[in-house]
């Protein structure tokens, strides 16, 4: 028996809203890859981009477990003595809070150009709203999955 392998027009895409209030964000961006690659889907091919586009929203409401909000984030400017640092409870915060949530996706990703391609069908937005009513996504209860896919506020 061969092991078939999908051609390009055969790939069915479908769009996915999770909401990721009170997630925990490594479940989240695990499940999130994992849609991302299509490794959910039976026809599965590793080298073509048969994933789902997936739309987040609420990201800055994701939760974290343990000491994680004071973990630094590091990155470089480029010139000498460059180094500069965030904790992720200050990225969260800031301006940006869904750089965190595609950190964590792209990080959960192989490295190379498929990976960058499908980190291009994944929408994270900071509140509640999204333009993409009319792709119709499909509502992904992540919350529902497991119970440990969530944490308290307080915790």
């Amino acid at each position: 028996m061969k092991t078939y392998s999908l051609k390009a027009g055969e790939i069915d895409k479908k769009w996915i809203l999770i909401d990721a209030e009170g997630v925990v964000l490594g479940r989240l961006a695990s499940i999130i890859a994992m849609r991302l690659r299509g490794k959910h889907k039976a026809s599965f091919t590793p080298h073509m981009d048969m994933g789902d586009n997936v739309i987040v929203i609420n990201a800055d409401k994701v939760q974290l477990t343990g000491n994680k909000r004071n973990k630094p984030n590091y990155w470089h400017t480029g010139y000498p003595g460059g180094i500069k640092s965030r904790t992720t409870g200050q990225i969260l915060e800031g301006r940006f809070p869904e750089r965190v949530v595609m950190q964590a996706v792209k990080r959960m990703l192989p490295g190379g150009p498929l990976s960058r391609q499908q980190m291009t069908h994944l929408r994270v937005y900071a509140g509640e709203q999204h333009p993409h009513e009319a792709q119709q996504p499909e509502v992904l209860d992540v919350r529902a999955m497991n119970k440990k896919n969530t944490r308290s506020a307080s915790a």
